[in-house]
């Protein structure tokens, strides 16, 4: 059976098709009885309109600006390299992508950024960045101009944020702290946690759910306080170097979020590199050869090709009030390990 088209929908409404075409468009100049009468042909019909298709024959372009920490992380740069490759995939359905970068702890610089987007010719936004009440405030406003707003990596559940697209930083947690409890065996000793920042809703939930684990399953080992670095190597160095010394018993680190050489330095200080269980977040090439090496022995990502392109996919479903695919856009927790270790790209 053929599918149903806009010849079809304007012989079974009795209308011309430049009418069905102001319908489908919402635009205005049509009596309330004859849209009506379109609208009752389309569902008679099961009429699906492929809004892709016909943005693309008016020449409409998406324009989708990017938001990310100015920073030296090695995850943030796989990031961009991530979102690049799926702009220029997107290119041939009139997609393109601005990226913008801002300071990492200046939370009113990155809300002047966003009060100054051009509301007119932007498609919509995605951002990674805490949620802090500037953060909050900066969202509503861009959705009070009428852009869709999609929080990557770390979620911003309590803003008016349209969708998040990243893995479940709760339910990774969970997972850090079943591998932590188990490849310390259940024995008792105590576990160190490192974060960027405390700010970040995936920091806190990861630390949530590494807790929940570690309490209910593993009452025997203790975690010890969140040391927070923002993304300093001598912040790392410094912070570690001083909870050993007062907690030499150390027999696991979790690790939220960036530091891996920082940490790996520290460690070789006190004799400890490779001697004690280290899991961390996000396959980059430090933690690949941290991996390799033997200094770290898990670490919990997901695909960024995947996160990238469905950022991309949603802003674009959002910009045309369309239903998204969950299914498609799901992003599954991955554990690496030494010996499952992907090929790495060139």
């Amino acid at each position: 059976m053929t599918r149903p088209t806009v010849n079809d929908i304007a012989r079974e409404a009795g209308v011309s098709l430049a009418t069905v075409d102001r319908v489908l468009n919402a635009r205005p100049g049509v009596r309330d009885k004859t849209i009506h009468a379109v609208n009752d042909a389309i569902r008679r019909l099961g009429y699906v309109r492929d809004v892709a298709a016909a943005n693309l024959a008016r020449g409409r372009d998406y324009r989708m600006a990017i938001f990310l920490p100015d920073t030296e992380s090695q995850f943030v740069q796989t990031l961009i390299d991530a979102l690049q490759e799926a702009a220029a995939g997107a290119a041939t359905a009139r997609v393109g992508m601005e990226l913008h970068r801002f300071p990492a702890e200046d939370m009113h610089a990155l809300a002047a950024q966003l009060a100054a987007l051009p509301a007119r010719d932007l498609s919509g936004v995605a951002l990674m960045a805490p949620e802090t009440p500037v953060v909050r405030d900066a969202v509503k406003a861009l959705r009070a101009k009428g852009l869709p707003v999609v929080a990557i990596v770390s979620d911003l559940p309590n803003t008016e944020r349209d969708h998040y697209v990243g893995i479940d930083a709760q339910a990774s947690g969970r997972t850090a702290g079943v591998l932590m409890g188990r490849f310390l065996g259940g024995a008792r000793g105590r576990v160190m946690v490192i974060a960027n920042s405390m700010h970040l809703r995936e920091s806190i939930e990861r630390r949530r759910g590494f807790d929940e684990v570690m309490q209910r399953n593993f009452p025997g080992i203790e975690v010890l306080q969140s040391l927070e670095t923002h993304g300093q190597p001598a912040t790392l160095r410094q912070a570690v170097r001083q909870m050993l010394a007062h907690a030499p018993d150390v027999t696991g680190i979790y690790l939220l979020g960036s530091g891996h050489r920082a940490l790996a330095a520290v460690l070789s200080e006190f004799g400890l590199l490779g001697r004690v269980t280290v899991i961390g977040h996000e396959l980059t090439p430090h933690t690949r050869q941290a991996l390799e090496s033997g200094h770290m022995d898990a670490v919990i990502t997901q695909n960024l090709g995947h996160l990238a392109r469905s950022a991309l996919r949603v802003l674009r479903a959002k910009a045309d009030r369309q239903p998204i695919d969950e299914s498609q856009e799901t992003l599954r927790i991955e554990i690496v390990i030494r010996e499952n270790l992907p090929p790495a790209t060139a």
